[in-house]
């Protein structure tokens, strides 16, 4: 087992990079490199990219990536079962990985020494003069519908047929802790979901890098990107209602993470996130158990799924399109 320190990157495919570029910017995210058969999208932080999109004939999700501690880290998963061995990646961004397939299908890169980018300035109209503990004590400005830049990938979610499986899987390969996590009713041991964060010991991280949902339709579920502040988040969602997006589900504040959401569907159906805020967590917080999962799933305020509840014993993606 290695401990993986945070999500990079998630990879999809799809039949048109135009498309997938347009609503990609429309969402916050920049072009980082781009040729015949492949796109890769940056935030503003130093991250060489967080998004890649290939060329091929049906869109779907491919897998995700998590970086790693160090090289030592790379050659000790590069001994597990099957396990690809330690190679140079020959992509943009460069660095070295080692593949994984999870028990669901869906590749699972793991990462070391990509290439960093200076960060990109926020438009001022998104910057910190709306932030909080920033007293507005220059000229007053009125922000424009204009895309909301992303900081970062934040999560990846998937919808998985057992979650005890994954959960083995996720925890022995990549050193994952439970946050947050809830039964099946009458289901003995049986998970419904798991929130998993990182493990840095006393190092505080998010409450959720990698989120498991019990599902009858197992696939994809959801990416989120992490916002500047909530100022940002609604003028991303007022920018994407103007171009006509199909919006899923928010605003709204989610119960165990805490963080403020917002989520979207991208011209191919895939859902993504923004999100603002949320707990930090360490080696010392305990695994908080859920007794009920349509309470953990309900918004502390703004859009809620309440009375989608029987749907929720199976499914975390209550809001299909």
């Amino acid at each position: 087992m290695i401990k993986v320190t945070d999500v990079a990157y998630a990879r999809f495919q799809a039949p048109d990079l135009d498309r997938m570029e347009t609503f990609l910017v429309d969402f916050g995210l920049t072009r980082q490199h781009r040729d015949d058969e492949t796109l890769y999208m940056r935030g503003t932080g130093p991250d060489h990219h967080l998004h890649v999109t290939h060329r091929a004939e049906e869109p779907g999700f491919i897998g995700m990536a998590f970086n790693a501690a160090g090289m030592e880290d790379l050659e000790k998963l590069s001994r597990a079962e099957g396990a690809s061995g330690v190679e140079e990646i020959d992509e943009p961004g460069g660095g070295y990985v080692v593949r994984l397939t999870d028990p669901y299908g869906f590749q699972v890169e793991t990462i070391f020494g990509q290439e960093t980018l200076e960060p990109l300035p926020l438009n001022e109209l998104i910057g910190p003069d709306h932030g909080p503990g920033h007293p507005r004590v220059q000229a007053v400005r009125r922000t424009e519908k204009i895309p909301c830049p992303v900081l970062r990938l934040g999560h990846v979610v998937l919808n998985v047929t057992d979650c005890n499986v994954g959960d083995a899987f996720y925890r022995s390969h990549f050193g994952f802790l439970q946050s947050d996590l809830c039964y099946v009713p009458d289901g003995g041991d049986e998970l419904a979901l798991v929130f998993h964060r990182c493990d840095k010991g006393k190092d505080y991280v998010d409450q959720h890098s990698l989120l498991l949902t019990r599902s009858k339709e197992p696939g994809f579920a959801h990416i989120a990107f992490e916002v500047e502040d909530i100022n940002a988040l609604f003028i991303g969602h007022e920018y994407l209602k103007s171009k006509n997006y199909d919006h899923s589900w928010g605003i709204g504040r989610h119960t165990p993470a805490a963080n403020i959401f917002d989520y979207w569907f991208d011209t191919y159906g895939n859902r993504v996130e923004h999100f603002f805020g949320g707990d930090l967590l360490n080696e010392d917080d305990e695994t908080r158990v859920h007794p009920e999962i349509g309470k953990i799933l309900e918004s502390q305020w703004g859009a809620r799924v309440a009375d989608r509840r029987a749907s929720l014993t199976t499914d975390y993606d209550p809001l299909k399109r």
